[in-house]
């Protein structure tokens, strides 16, 4: 016997085999919706860490709803959701649990995104697997603490009062794990985080696969985020997030994202699918990237972003197809901040087949990305370095990229004889929409060292006044059939 009646949500036993441990719970779906504040917190994180003590093995949840506050993932744990096991996460912000990560040069995220449902730190041969279901209750909590602010209960420093909601440093995300080694994700469906989806900060060794993100409850909501992280796999993963789908980020300059491998997942996002950035200190290598469908995406399928000093090189991307979506490519490398300068080279981008509709594609979100503060043309696929530091050796083959057209000159118009007057933007937030009116509409082309362009058809599907390709200071630009 595990515990007693603790909370209303009493464990009735635990079952060891050899390294199998079923807890069944007898959390009837009735009692905790009758309630709706019996915790389950106490009895999981005591079957978690008796299987840690056991030396390691599995946690299984039968069918039922576990409501739970935070829960710390151990060594050597796995804990598998059988079909109709729900996990909710509390709607109470006191019942999460704080993950510290290693602080660096640079690093504005110090406190951020260390809340999570499920974290672990330093743990080793973790896995989350199954076909049930891990729901965050993400728009009651954040309303919760949003609530508490404004009573003055809980006070949020860094309140966001232009948009009206809490910060990122309150809202938990589902997962976050820190300094982890060997991590598996398997099957199981991720619902509703109020903040990050899946964080991961300088793990090594992740595998997620097969996984159904649904993360569209507010504000933030990425799908999965990769921080400083090495030998990950993503596969056969569907992603649908209020913010960007699969993002890498890099917060330390000691440190990079490398041997990432993303691969036959299905996204949708109000941001972009696949990005790298904007927190780009360290770098980004050997990254890969196949098999994606992006749909009903506002910004980038895949954007390349290193402002902060960041090093990309050895980047390849095939078999992308975007329909529905604001922006096929864009590639960026600037200098928002720190003395560093950042690379990007080395990016190989083949067979991408991208549809870019004139109205915003992700207009079925309750949550969207922010509309630029201008009137614009549909905005062409940049790719821009900046003066004395041009991005070096870019290879595009096999690019097909359907345009909506319907650009006049009434609504801007920037000619050729203009092209200069495009602001760098150098020191700014990078997003395709950055510059402004750019005056060609397929591909925009600045301070490039080395590029092919082999196969690369642009269509319109009605006119625009401007040329396909616009290029400045761009040498060894090669344009292949």
């Amino acid at each position: 016997m595990l515990g007693s009646h603790h909370g209303g949500c009493p464990v009735l036993k635990i079952i060891r085999t050899m390294r199998h441990v079923t807890a069944l719970f007898f959390c009837c779906m009735m009692t905790l919706w009758s309630h709706g504040q019996t915790l389950c917190t106490q009895q999981l994180q005591h079957a978690i860490d008796s299987v840690y003590t056991a030396g390691g093995g599995r946690l299984t949840l039968n069918k039922g709803t576990y409501l739970t506050g935070g829960l710390i993932l151990r060594s050597g744990v796995e804990l598998h959701l059988e079909e109709g096991a729900i996990i909710l996460g509390s709607t109470s912000p006191y019942d999460y649990n704080k993950v510290e990560t290693k602080q660096s040069a640079g690093d504005e995220r110090k406190d951020k995104s260390q809340l999570g449902l499920i974290i672990a730190k330093d743990a080793l041969d973790i896995a989350i697997t199954g076909k049930g279901t891990i729901d965050g209750q993400g728009l009651a909590l954040a309303l919760t603490i949003d609530s508490l602010h404004h009573t003055g209960e809980r006070i949020d420093p860094n309140y966001n009062k232009r948009r009206q909601r809490p910060s990122e440093l309150v809202r938990p995300t589902l997962f976050n794990f820190v300094d982890c080694k060997n991590v598996r994700i398997e099957g199981v469906h991720l619902r509703n985080s109020a903040g990050w989806g899946l964080s991961f900060h300088q793990c090594v060794d992740v595998m997620l696969s097969g996984l159904d993100i649904y993360n569209r409850a507010y504000w933030n909501n990425d799908g999965i985020d990769l921080t400083d992280c090495k030998q990950v796999l993503i596969e056969n993963c569907r992603v649908n997030s209020a913010d960007d789908g699969i993002c890498l980020k890099s917060y330390n300059p000691g440190s990079c994202n490398e041997d990432i491998n993303i691969r036959n997942c299905e996204i949708r996002s109000s941001a972009s699918a696949i990005k790298f950035g904007t927190a780009s200190y360290g770098g980004f290598r050997n990254i890969s990237i196949s098999g994606i469908r992006v749909f009903d995406t506002f910004r980038s399928a895949l954007a390349i972003e290193s402002v902060d000093g960041a090093i990309i090189e050895d980047v390849s991307a095939d078999d992308i197809i975007a329909k529905n979506t604001g922006n096929a490519l864009f590639i960026r490398l600037g200098q928002r901040s720190g003395n560093r300068k950042g690379a990007i080279k080395n990016v190989r981008i083949t067979n991408l087949t991208a549809q870019i509709p004139f109205e915003r594609p992700d207009i079925n979100y309750d949550l969207r990305g922010p509309e630029v503060d201008y009137f614009h043309n549909v905005h062409p696929a940049p790719i821009c370095g900046i003066p004395d530091n041009p991005i070096e050796n870019i290879y595009l083959e096999n690019i097909n990229i359907t345009y909506p057209g319907r650009a006049t000159k009434g609504m801007a118009y920037v000619p050729l004889w203009r092209k200069g007057d495009v602001p760098e933007q150098i020191d700014k937030y990078p997003e395709f929409t950055m510059f402004g009116e750019l005056p060609s509409w397929g591909l925009y082309l600045r301070h490039i060292r080395n590029i092919t362009l082999k196969n690369v058809k642009l269509s319109l599907e009605a006119d625009d006044f401007r040329p396909a390709i616009v290029e400045e200071d761009v040498v060894g630009l090669k344009m292949e059939k």
